[in-house]
């Protein structure tokens, strides 16, 4: 029993610390100590060489829509709804989710693994004995890059995942590829684009927080790094998965 309280309490002070951290990276934004250039920085280490392999995973993942919608809407007669198949279920459900996995297990193990080998060679120690605040050199530009750059990627991920779709759709389902366009346009409506961007405006600040705090408090030296990378990209993918269920339950009910 002991026991248990015990880590109900550790528990607990590890979610404090981390709404505390959160606190100081958002007061740090609204007193304007922001540091554009290593946003920019940022912003190319995280979204630029994130796009490849959002690209790869967005086409695969809208030509397997493609098949598979294409495969069950001809047992019944409907393969020309396959383009609002695909694109509604890129918009509103799995870009913003696929490309948030994404990202949390390539830009944010970077991040943490950056903070954390910074923390444990005592830099960030260093730059609080020059008179520097780490939260806004450091946490900063990484957090806002992040909330930056992820919608750009999850609009890349929509129209190469739609691109996926219409190769299908042209070349298996023999759909003319004027049509399959049209049905894409005419089925997608700013609610679903809404409903898509509230996500993934959610999931980049899961990220950049989970990721920035775990490298922020790294210990334990090299070992630690690697142990503070992993927990922040199982804690990020937990969070997304949780945290989409929960969006979607008030996204569908309040808009339908």
């Amino acid at each position: 029993m002991i026991k248990i309280i015990k880590n109900m309490g550790e528990r607990a002070a590890f979610i404090g610390e981390a709404i505390f951290f959160l606190g100081s990276i958002v007061k740090e934004i609204f007193r304007g100590r922001i540091r554009w250039n290593e946003v920019l920085v940022q912003m190319y280490d995280q979204g630029v060489r994130s796009i490849l392999i959002v690209v790869l995973t967005s086409l695969a993942s809208g030509m397997v829509l493609g098949l598979q919608g294409y495969i069950t809407l001809q047992r019944f007669g409907a393969k020309e709804f396959i383009a609002r198949l695909v694109v509604l279920s890129l918009v509103r459900e799995l870009s913003p989710v696929f490309t948030a996995l994404i990202f949390s297990g390539k830009a944010g193990a970077g991040m943490t693994a950056a903070l954390g080998t910074m923390n444990t060679n005592d830099q960030i120690q260093a730059t609080r004995a020059m008179g520097v605040n780490p939260i806004e050199f450091l946490v900063v530009p990484r957090f806002l890059a992040c909330v930056l750059v992820m919608p750009v990627l999850v609009v890349i991920s929509e129209i190469v995942g739609i691109l996926g779709g219409y190769l299908i759709a042209v070349n298996e389902a023999n759909l003319p590829g004027v049509f399959y366009i049209r049905e894409t346009i005419q089925s997608v409506t700013f609610i679903d684009f809404l409903s898509g961007y509230i996500k993934v405006f959610f999931f980049s600040i899961i990220v950049a927080w989970i990721c920035c705090y775990q490298g922020f408090y790294t210990t334990g030296g090299s070992q630690g790094v690697g142990r503070f990378t992993t927990n922040a990209v199982a804690y990020s993918y937990i969070s997304i998965i949780v945290s989409n269920v929960v969006l979607t339950k008030i996204i569908l009910t309040l808009w339908g």
